[in-house]
This record gives C-alpha cells, sequence and structure tokens, in this order.
C-alpha cells in the first residue's frame, strides 16, 4: 500500500504543473495580446496626424 501516495503524489505533482504551464502561458500570452494593440494604436495615431 505505500505505492497509493507515491501515485497520489505523482499526480498532484502532474496536475499542478500542468495548471501552472497554462497559467504562465495565458499570461504571457495576454502581455503580448496587450503589446500587440498599443503598438496598433501608436500606428494608428501616428497615421491620423500624417
Amino acid at each position: 500500500m505505500i505505492w497509493v501516495p507515491i501515485l497520489l503524489g505523482t499526480f498532484k505533482l502532474a496536475v499542478f504543473g500542468t495548471g501552472m504551464f497554462f497559467a504562465i502561458k495565458w499570461h504571457y500570452d495576454q502581455g503580448k495580446k496587450k503589446e500587440e494593440e498599443a503598438r496598433a494604436a501608436a500606428e494608428a495615431a501616428l497615421e491620423e496626424t500624417e
């Protein structure tokens, strides 16, 4: 029965690791999206002044 906590601990680490990966990826993608929106707004403002 010593395999039960080992199996559950491994499963827990896999679930938390996967969750952390997607949380970091989501935040990174949101940052890139904001930068792209800011760049597009700056380009639009620049074109508007010409």
